[in-house]
């Protein structure tokens, strides 16, 4: 039975939907089209659509009203897509499908994000500055500052990935603000650790993602650059953490740092090597593997925080193979398994009426709330 339709986010969309249709609209932004064939040779269009929750890809098969409307989209399109949705382990699935575009102050609403995503991404902003001022060294200091000064803006519409974790407009900042309450939560278990220098490499250790997966200043749409394309993040966030370094050696607050110990030559270096180790081993990406314990303890923090997302999001969306057996979900290695809920102490039973009687008892008589009632004068 399809339930009435209601209006759903990207996100609320890929959780409700399952085996049974789910009747609902949701505003999206057209991303991407491209056609493919069929192995039997028929054509067919794969759209990508997105707002400000995530996305999700959806096939027009031939003898379909979208293929054969696809013309009439133009790219970048904001549309209200209505039908009975279905989802499986290849994706969502749409019936009756049908679409308007939107305009005036629609639009103007679906580019303001949904208020959910909205409020969580500016809680993490604030956990993201809070932490940069408890910064203790006064040159990693300046430089967490001059990066929020200078390139907070686009790092606020960037994403932490193209795929698989927090890729969405903003998803960057959710991830280094989980990171960054993880390092310093971790720094207290291992006092042994630069705080100041942890800290300051999970603000900046995806800084070249500000160009391989930037959001324009209006929409939804993750924009291609031919920096990000042909460098990558981390040659990029290295170029750009040398950038911001040298600009603030270059201020008048600089001027006492030569005295400072460890010296500054060696804290550049070694937040640049941060940078450089954080995806851990050769073959993932890093051109060098970790060599301080900053580097080993930010290389986990940062490949749990996206495991964890990439879990959530599978239990939101994945189907049941059998009960408590979930379907696997690409790039887990495996399906999941519904976790163990925390233990909850059964409540205290009520005292029997007996027992009550007999604690009234044991109390003394009521004493009047002014000690001096009833004294002479």
């Amino acid at each position: 039975m399809i339930r009435p339709m209601e209006r759903l986010t990207v996100a609320q969309l890929k959780t409700r939907a399952g085996e049974e249709p789910v009747g609902a609209e949701n505003d999206v932004q057209l991303v991407s089209r491209v056609e493919k064939q069929t192995r039997n040779g028929k054509p067919y269009l794969e759209f990508a659509f997105a707002d400000a929750t995530g996305s999700f890809c959806l096939k027009a098969w031939s003898d379909s009203k979208m293929f054969k409307h696809a013309g009439d989209l133009p790219d970048g399109a904001v549309l209200r897509l209505s039908a009975h949705w279905t989802q499986n382990q290849y994706g969502l699935d749409a019936d009756r499908l049908d679409w308007q575009l939107l305009d005036g102050e629609e639009l103007d609403a679906f580019f303001a994000g949904d208020p959910e995503t909205r409020e969580k991404q500016e809680r993490d902003w604030a956990t993201i500055v809070e932490l940069c001022e408890s910064v203790a060294d006064p040159r990693l200091a300046a430089l967490c500052r001059h990066f929020i000064d200078s390139m907070g803006e686009r790092f606020r519409r960037t994403a932490a990935a193209k795929r698989n974790h927090h890729a969405r407009r903003g998803g960057l900042v959710e991830h280094v603000a989980q990171m960054m309450r993880a390092a310093d939560a971790l720094c207290a278990v291992y006092p042994r650790l630069n705080r100041d220098l942890l800290l300051t490499g999970a603000l900046v250790h995806d800084s070249g993602k500000l160009w391989e997966n930037s959001y324009p200043k209006k929409g939804f749409r993750q924009s291609v650059d031919l920096h990000g394309e042909m460098l990558g993040h981390i040659p990029l966030g290295i170029e750009l953490t040398n950038k911001l370094w040298r600009d603030v050696a270059a201020s008048e607050e600089a001027e006492s740092w030569g005295t400072l110990d460890p010296p500054t030559s060696q804290v550049r270096l070694h937040l640049l090597h941060l940078i450089a180790s954080h995806h851990g081993q050769l073959d993932f990406g890093s051109p060098v593997v970790p060599r301080i314990p900053e580097a080993f303890a930010l290389h986990y923090i940062d490949n749990l925080d996206a495991k964890l997302e990439m879990v959530k999001d599978s239990y939101a969306s994945a189907g049941e193979t059998a009960e408590g057996i979930y379907e696997r979900t690409f790039p887990l290695p495996a399906g999941l398994i519904r976790p163990l809920p925390a233990f909850e102490p059964p409540p205290l039973p009520e005292p029997e009426e007996s027992e009550k009687r007999e604690e009234a008892r044991e109390q003394p008589p009521n004493q009047p709330e002014n000690e001096t009632e009833g004294a002479p004068e």
